[in-house]
């Protein structure tokens, strides 16, 4: 059977001052805070994600962090992190101070789950280190910078975390902005997520890709085995920069079943990105954005 499923990660806050395509069988999604009427927004088109799943625990450390050692046999997976909030999600170490997932992971939702247009508060987020079932470390979120669409899926389901503090000698990967993906090229998510026939916790995980077959405004179709848990992470091309986000995908129990995969084009919105660079830095957003921090 095939559902709905949702893959999201949070994170806290920051101290220092730094100068459409047609309905599938089943849709997952997958989420920050300061919101920019930047880049090309569409409405909607995917039914909401399902009631989120609460995770983590709050961030008490004020200092950097230092990478002690190499966590794993390839240190660039490293970058791939749990974003946690609303719901638990993926996300992408894409400078020491930024995190990029996806718009649905950091939205206000109701009561029964769905989400709202508008924006989680930075205090509620934090972004947990390391691979494994456990965070070894959490860090705090101080600002999140988003497009004014992409609340639920799709279009403009991004999102930038500027972290309290620097993750000081910690993996970042590339952001492929100057170049959008290309028909037939393969890429390959990766996430946190779990499928109802997992064998293993949740842990970090890249999964089944395939070849892009079809590319639309803010959005590009590939096949993969996404799994909940997984929105908001990296999707890579061949040379492993991140050419979008995992936004929704027709799911099922088993994380081997390669299915339609929808994925928000992060060459779409190049104004989020250096928005989000200016307000780590300190100067502030530039009109027409807004951002919402941890105070």
């Amino acid at each position: 059977m095939r559902r709905v499923a949702t893959l999201a990660v949070f994170a806290a806050k920051r101290s220092r001052g730094r100068g459409s395509r047609s309905q599938r069988d089943g849709w997952l999604g997958v989420g920050l805070i300061a919101c920019l009427g930047l880049g090309s927004c569409a409405a909607p088109t995917r039914p909401p994600a399902s009631v989120p799943t609460p995770a983590g625990a709050e961030d008490e450390l004020s200092r950097p962090f230092l990478a002690p050692l190499e966590l794993t046999s390839d240190p660039l997976e490293d970058a791939i992190v749990r974003v946690v909030g609303g719901l638990s999600c993926s996300g992408t170490v894409i400078a020491p101070d930024l995190v990029l997932t996806a718009h649905h992971c950091v939205v206000q939702r109701d009561a029964r789950g769905k989400p709202k247009q508008a924006d989680m508060a930075a205090r509620d987020l934090r972004v947990e280190l390391g691979g494994d079932d456990l965070p070894w470390a959490v860090v705090a979120v101080e600002h999140v910078v988003t497009p004014d669409c992409g609340y639920e899926q799709g279009a403009g389901d991004l999102a930038i975390l500027v972290l309290e503090r620097e993750l000081v000698g910690w993996p970042v990967m590339n952001v492929r902005l100057h170049e959008p993906p290309l028909a037939g090229e393969q890429v390959t998510p990766w996430g946190f997520g779990r499928c109802a026939m997992s064998n293993h916790a949740i842990r970090r995980h890249g999964r089944e890709g395939g070849a892009v077959s079809e590319i639309d405004d803010g959005v590009f179709e590939a096949t993969a085995g996404v799994c909940p848990g997984d929105s908001g992470g990296p999707v890579l091309d061949s040379r492993r920069q991140v050419v979008g986000v995992v936004s929704a995908a027709v799911m099922d129990t088993d994380p081997r079943t390669p299915d339609p995969a929808f994925f928000a084009r992060v060459d779409a919105f190049p104004s989020l990105f250096s928005a989000a660079r200016e307000l780590a830095d300190g100067r502030g957003l530039k009109e027409h954005t807004h951002s919402s921090n941890g105070r």
